[in-house]
């Protein structure tokens, strides 16, 4: 079964993580979720990309604040793609994450995305279109999805807009 997955450095990244999970399960898009540190538990860590590419990850989500070595550390044991959701936290307000995620050495690629909630929701997305490459039926999940948003704007608009 093709799944993503969802790795976070801690359990206070759950709070904005499940923002992503939610995105997933609004599309039906399967996925894992765990709690998994690239420095505190690094072998646990390098052992679960390799279990769940075994069962059919297709995208890793890496959530981490601070360092956040995180997606790194999954990029370096797998080929496939990894997004990086910093998260804010620490004295620089995740400013110090979003360039650890960000900064990868070439040949090396984490797509990163917003710090906190915007990403979590943006990696779901990017994950989602990953997917739907070859998936019919979730990319015109994704069609629908953005002619809602259209919609919604058109009807948020109407209900303020001043036009002479």
């Amino acid at each position: 079964m093709k799944f993503v997955s969802i790795v976070m450095g801690s359990k206070s990244d759950y709070e904005v993580m499940k923002e992503c999970a939610e995105t997933l399960k609004k599309f039906g898009v399967p996925y894992e979720l765990i709690i998994s540190s690239a420095h505190r538990s690094p072998e646990r860590t390098h052992d679960y990309i390799l279990e769940a590419e075994k069962k059919g990850a297709q995208v890793f989500i890496a959530a981490a604040g601070m360092a956040a070595h995180l997606a790194g550390a999954l990029a370096a044991a797998t080929t496939k793609p990894v997004l990086g959701v910093p998260m804010q936290s620490g004295p620089l307000g995740g400013e110090d994450a979003l360039l650890s995620t960000v900064m990868m050495p070439s040949g090396m690629p984490v797509g990163t995305v917003a710090i906190g909630k915007a990403g979590a929701v943006n990696a779901a997305y990017l994950a989602i279109q990953i997917m739907a490459l070859d998936d019919a039926e979730l990319q015109a999940k994704l069609q629908e999805d953005r002619i809602s948003k259209s919609k919604k704007v058109e009807l948020d608009s109407s209900e303020i807009e001043v036009i002479l």
